[in-house]
């Protein structure tokens, strides 16, 4: 039977209470957990954090443009049978002339057409009860990605190519299933109703103070202070895309390199600036911005 208690997070990982009543109605009704948000507000470490802190077995599916339902539920090895065939018939002409070694074909068998099926993780997750199945950034993929899985999630079975094997799971079975899209094109309504959805706002600054803690418990109070309010300032200046929770995590991991009283100045100066921003017009904003009136600026943004 698949995990159902509710999950409240773990030592690495801050779930919040709406995000962990979700995941656990999704679990408890053997639905998948659809989560919307910006990047870097811990969709992905969902799943991941729940199989760690649990010891649930993972299996993953990062999206991507060519992502297609047989990369994802299975395939058939064409040229692995074919060449296992070609094998057989001339082990049977050895045999003929009275040879007694035959060639390899790694234990498979034609007639076994199940031999020459290549799992993908969706076929393994529905084999593996009380495990988690990660679907990363599915709004990248082809329109008719989503559509084609319409089926599989209302039927709880995949039908293996060639062999016409049925992997099928219970609803109690049902493995954990995790999706995520940062929301860069729709999803289909229909795709949407077999799911759980969620969506994630980003972290307001408490809540980050939070997160961080998870992340960097020893860090420097001062120095994560001060690195959060300069993280905020900067989201609030209307950049074309903002820096998320994941780079701030990076930058103060950078400046916990640094003794205190070396890191509060670099981050005063903004070093280590791209780590956070990734667009040549948002540096060319902020420079502009530190131009006209750093020093007003920078001083807001530290607790001087």
């Amino acid at each position: 039977m698949a995990e159902k208690s509710m999950w409240l997070g773990s030592d690495h990982y801050l779930c919040d209470p709406s995000l962990a009543q979700s995941f656990h109605m999704a679990r408890v009704l053997g639905m998948p957990l659809l989560i919307e948000g910006e990047p870097g507000t811990g969709k992905t470490e969902l799943p991941i954090q729940y199989a760690q802190s649990l010891g649930l077995e993972l299996f993953v599916y990062p999206v991507g443009s060519k992502s297609n339902v047989d990369q994802f539920v299975a395939r058939f090895d064409h040229v692995k049978y074919l060449r296992d065939s070609q094998i057989e018939i001339l082990n049977a002409q050895r045999e003929e002339k009275g040879l007694t070694s035959a060639l390899s074909t790694g234990g498979r068998n034609t007639d076994h057409l199940d031999d020459y099926v290549n799992m993908g993780p969706a076929a393994k997750a529905y084999t593996a009860p009380n495990s988690v199945l990660l679907i990363d950034e599915i709004d990248k993929a082809p329109r008719e990605f989503p559509n084609d899985l319409l089926y599989a999630l209302s039927h709880r079975k995949f039908i293996m190519p060639e062999s016409g094997r049925v992997v099928e799971v219970n609803e109690e079975d049902m493995p954990a299933i995790v999706i995520t899209s940062n929301r860069e094109q729709e999803l289909p309504t229909a795709f949407k109703g077999r799911c759980i959805y969620h969506y994630i706002d980003f972290p307001n600054p408490e809540t980050m103070l939070q997160i961080v803690d998870k992340h960097y418990p020893e860090a420097d109070n001062k120095v994560v202070d001060i690195a959060c309010d300069i993280f905020y300032k900067l989201r609030n200046l209307g950049l074309e895309r903002a820096p998320t929770t994941r780079e701030l995590l990076n930058w103060i991991k950078y400046m916990k390199s640094f003794a205190t009283d070396e890191a509060i100045p670099k981050i005063e100066k903004l070093e280590g600036l791209g780590v956070l921003i990734k667009t040549q017009s948002d540096l060319e904003k902020i420079q502009r911005k530190i131009f006209q009136g750093s020093e007003d600026f920078l001083k807001r943004s530290t607790h001087n």
